[in-house]
């Protein structure tokens, strides 16, 4: 069963939930990589790209797998089901953390959207994307 998931901005920012990971990851780079040969390192994430394989991996199994655990991110999961047809959303979460001066690296899965922040600013993004959940939930009333 296929489940699409919210297309309205406004109704998934006020119902968005998120949580803050206490492990920390990296993105990293493997120009000759393969699927099979990562997979002892449990890769958060996978993307091709023209360089290489990029993988996100924890701190730990980055540093097993001998590779720069640095600079470390903080993933942010929302727990909110949005369509990967909903228009705005990684917009809205982009300019909450611009607004206050935190990257953000967005990591759009089937259910779920996950942004990778600065370790450091980490408990500040949370922050800032409940707020925007509050102040989007204010505008429903």
């Amino acid at each position: 069963m296929t489940t699409r998931g919210g297309l309205d901005l406004q109704e998934l920012l006020a119902s968005m939930e998120a949580s803050l990971s206490e492990e920390s990851f990296v993105f990293c780079c493997f120009p000759n990589g393969s699927v099979e040969a990562l997979a002892e390192y449990s890769p958060l994430g996978l993307f091709w790209e023209n360089e290489g394989l990029t993988v996100i991996l924890s701190i730990a199994n980055a540093g097993k797998a001998g590779v720069e655990t640095e600079p470390c991110f903080r993933r942010i999961s929302l727990a909110v089901h949005s369509s990967l047809e909903a228009v705005g959303l990684t917009a809205a979460l982009s300019k909450a953390l611009a607004d206050v001066g935190i990257s953000a690296n967005v990591v759009a899965a089937y259910y779920h959207d996950h942004i990778f922040v600065p370790e450091e600013r980490a408990e500040d993004a949370l922050s800032a994307l409940e707020e925007l959940s509050r102040s989007a939930k204010a505008g429903l009333s």
